[in-house]
């Protein structure tokens, strides 16, 4: 792509071109030998008709149906939601092994990051210790040990500035006029330095909060300890201390049933408190500050080691998009997976509704008929179920997607993909079914991006790559969250939450492979303790498990 380039055709295939910047009426592009003119304006990130359209007839980008026009475009128009809505190809299961051409990974060969080795043989790329509640009951506790243990132990964000309400409070009693209120500032720069860590070798204190474990349904229940027990097991995490109330259906069994179904041989320290077994709270937050304390004094033993990359679980992910993300990030993030993968390491493609049209290429790219086969049933059984609300995967994109140029969820999908590369699919699972084989795996999860990290940290992650095209702060409490902008606007509006700019490759700087090997050695650094992330910076820990109702 050059520098002077302002448009792209992604495919050869495709009947729609991509603006890279704010195009005018009367503007020519050129297609091959063949001079096109637009007849009509077209934003940068927004689409146009590289052929004349009748009603009905496919639309295609990234060489997939993306869409069917509803009304008669002319050559050169500018798509939108008025003459063009959501449509998909069919597809089938297919028996076919791929083949595949591993990109050059010498650069990495010899690689390795430091990180925290496990009993069970994983490698964690950071040292938690994970504080649950097994029911919304017990959120207050939580708020209660957190405001106890993690900033008297040097946990905590370094705030970037301080919010003083007092003066406005102090200016209104003294009879201040709002205009006059409006005046004033309350927002100071300030660094808070936190005090030294305790426990040097703990990376920090988790408290996953939620609102689950009791008044919904069985399954419910079911699914947020099989969620829990993924968080518990995972190799980032060194132990954890359990709230539980004692009535509620997430009950202490039905966790520590799911906990050795994941690791047979589990032996991490791990704390079960029952308030209504333990007398007075404070007689309950007694024992739980002290039993925690005991398991931060063992998690502070383990200390980063080499490693190989074929250590490395890279959950790939994308959120609040626009319409560069699937010719910048997301196809960067595919290039390092590819590698990380050819490098013997696992990568995670989450968000079920987002592949919703590229169905054939991934069963396609599924190493055995049984992995193409379990793929399929479970994006029917979402679609179907989606369907029967009146949510169907068609409704996914938001505003802001529409806004920045993503018109139908096939479109919005047909980019979402480019962040599994083209590795063969080696396995596909269900929510919180663990990651176990290297290579591509595909997760179902919902389009939701707290709900999804959320899975994806769940499955075994240990690393979470995250793009964004407008813009968005999400983290994740065990697995640090890297977030690549597809704009170089929104990197520098943005710094504040952005880690790496993608936005190059639309200007022609740099080449998607370029990004992706700056962005594979980022994640090597991140996952080796040698930097930071500005999700992990700012404290974003997000937590939202899925009650398996319907998420787009």
């Amino acid at each position: 792509m050059g520098k002077t380039k302002t448009y792209l055709q992604i495919d050869p295939r495709d009947t729609l071109g991509v603006a890279l910047r704010d195009l005018k009426k009367g503007d020519g592009v050129q297609l091959g030998e063949q001079r096109l003119e637009l007849v009509d304006d077209v934003a940068a990130k927004h689409k146009f008709a590289l052929k004349p359209f009748d009603p009905g007839d496919e639309m295609v980008m990234y060489g997939v149906c993306v869409g069917k026009a509803i009304t008669p475009i002319k050559r050169g128009g500018a798509i939108g939601t008025g003459n063009m809505a959501h449509a998909v190809s069919g597809y089938s299961a297919t028996d076919a092994k791929p083949a595949w051409t591993p990109p050059d990974i010498s650069r990495f060969r010899n690689r390795k990051f430091y990180g925290y080795h496990r009993a069970d043989g994983r490698v964690g790329t950071e040292n938690n210790w994970l504080v649950i509640p097994l029911v919304f009951c017990e959120n207050r506790n939580l708020e209660m040990l957190e405001e106890a243990l993690a900033k008297p132990l040097g946990y905590g964000p370094v705030k970037e500035f301080a919010i003083d309400t007092h003066q406005l409070i102090a200016k209104y009693r003294k009879g201040a006029t709002v205009e006059e209120l409006n005046r004033i500032a309350v927002v100071s720069s300030r660094e808070e330095m936190l005090s030294g860590r305790v426990f040097p070798n703990v990376d920090g204190i988790k408290f996953l909060r939620h609102e689950g474990g009791c008044g919904g349904s069985p399954q419910d229940s079911e699914t947020l300890c099989r969620l829990l027990a993924g968080y518990i097991t995972h190799p980032n995490v060194a132990g954890a201390t359990i709230l539980s109330l004692g009535c509620q259906h997430a009950q202490i069994g039905m966790l520590q049933q799911a906990i050795k179904e994941n690791d047979s041989d589990f032996s991490k320290p791990l704390f079960f408190l029952d308030q209504q077994k333990s007398g007075t709270e404070r007689e309950f937050m007694e024992a739980a500050v002290r039993q925690t304390f005991e398991g931060l004094v063992r998690a502070n033993e383990c200390q980063r080691k080499p490693a190989p990359l074929s250590k490395l679980v890279v959950g790939l992910e994308c959120g609040a998009s626009d319409g560069f993300s699937g010719i910048s990030a997301n196809p960067a993030l595919g290039h390092a997976a590819d590698m990380l993968v050819a490098l013997g390491g696992s990568a995670v493609l989450s968000e079920f509704p987002e592949l919703n049209g590229v169905e054939q290429e991934l069963i396609s790219r599924c190493s055995t008929l049984q992995t193409a086969q379990k793929f399929m049933e479970l994006m029917e059984g979402y679609s179907r179920a989606a369907a029967a609300v009146g949510s169907a995967f068609e409704n996914n994109p938001s505003p802001g997607n529409v806004r920045d140029g993503l018109i139908t969820d096939a479109m919005k999908s047909a980019g979402a993909a480019k962040k599994g590369g083209t590795s063969p699919v080696m396995d596909v699972l269900d929510y919180t079914e663990q990651v176990s084989r290297p290579g591509l795996n595909l997760l179902c999860t919902p389009g939701n991006d707290v709900e999804s990290t959320t899975g994806l940290a769940g499955s075994g992650c240990n690393l979470i790559v995250f793009t964004t095209g407008l813009g968005t702060p999400t983290g994740n409490p065990v697995a640090p969250v890297l977030k690549v902008a597809t704009n170089t606007r929104l990197a520098r509006r943005m710094k504040d939450i952005i880690d790496l700019d993608a936005g190059t490759i639309i200007s022609g700087d740099q080449s998607v492979e370029e990004v992706g090997e700056v962005l594979l050695d980022q994640i090597i650094r991140l996952a080796s303790g040698e930097i930071s992330c500005k999700a992990r910076l700012k404290g974003q820990n997000d937590f939202i498990p899925w009650k398996r109702g319907i998420s787009l």
